[in-house]
């Protein structure tokens, strides 16, 4: 069977809700604009749906080209505006040293008021690096039919929303994970193509509704009972990412096929 694309997201900033695209342009690390900031405590850790689920309640919205960025509360207030960068700060992505600057402006107060802690705005110096697996793994995959093998699994009738696994790219058209079996093999999406590195090991921020970040789904479980014994580059395997050969564009409805 043929695969094809059936969603495309990104997050322009990390642990907030994503942004549904039909097109996107793909470059040597990834999406320009995928988590091109994120959020650190006072201490200058990193920060994401681990330990704050309610920042999937804010939307973002960034402009690059003109600076303007913007959120969107569940409240229906907001804060936009131009940023402005201001000290260097370096952020410990998982063991991998993220250099960025502080963002100046009513970004970071707002935050804080949100969640309730002091939280800082940070953007990343370039692009693709505050991605979790770095510019080396600027795609990631995931199958509607994979996402139909965890509903049955869990045993629950609704279907399991893909938002919860902040993928890159759905893929429809194939058998459950049977994008698995592209690991270490070549892969063409649309324009673009890629090497499929290693399959995506799933943390707790799966657990969260991707609305309001409450947990409500014992997905790690889930995947620890019926992905148990499956060969995989990562523990509780869930979907694949990749690293780009051929930068291009990527649309709705483009074929994907393994070489």
């Amino acid at each position: 069977m043929t695969a094809r694309v059936c969603w495309i997201t990104v997050a322009p900033v990390k642990g907030m809700a994503l942004v549904h695209r039909d097109e996107v342009v793909v470059e040597s690390f990834g999406v320009h604009d995928n988590r091109r900031f994120h959020v650190i405590g006072e201490d200058g850790r990193l920060l994401n749906g681990k330990q704050l689920g309610e920042l999937q309640q804010i939307s973002p919205s960034w402009d690059e080209a003109a600076g303007a960025l913007a959120f969107a509360f569940p409240d229906g207030s907001a804060v936009d505006g131009t940023i402005a960068l201001g000290e260097p700060i370096t952020t410990v992505f998982f063991g991998r040293p993220v250099e960025g600057r502080l963002v100046v402006g009513p970004w970071s107060e707002a935050l804080t008021e949100f969640v309730g802690r002091e939280i800082r705005l940070v953007q990343a110096n370039a692009p693709g690096t505050a991605v979790d697996r770095g510019g080396a793994a600027g795609v990631t995959m995931l199958s509607t039919g994979s996402l139909e093998a965890m509903r049955t699994a869990a045993g629950i009738a609704e279907a399991v929303d893909p938002r919860r696994f902040r993928m890159l790219f759905g893929l429809e058209g194939i058998d459950a994970h049977e994008e698995d079996e592209w690991v270490d093999r070549r892969v063409r999406i649309g324009e673009v193509g890629v090497l499929v590195r290693g399959n995506v090991g799933r943390c707790i921020v799966t657990s969260r509704h991707p609305e309001t970040g409450v947990r409500n789904l014992a997905t790690l479980d889930v995947l620890a009972e019926y992905r148990d014994g499956v060969p995989t580059t990562e523990a509780l395997p869930f979907g694949i990412w990749a690293k780009v050969e051929e930068p291009g564009v990527v649309r709705l409805g483009d074929a994907v096929e393994p070489a």
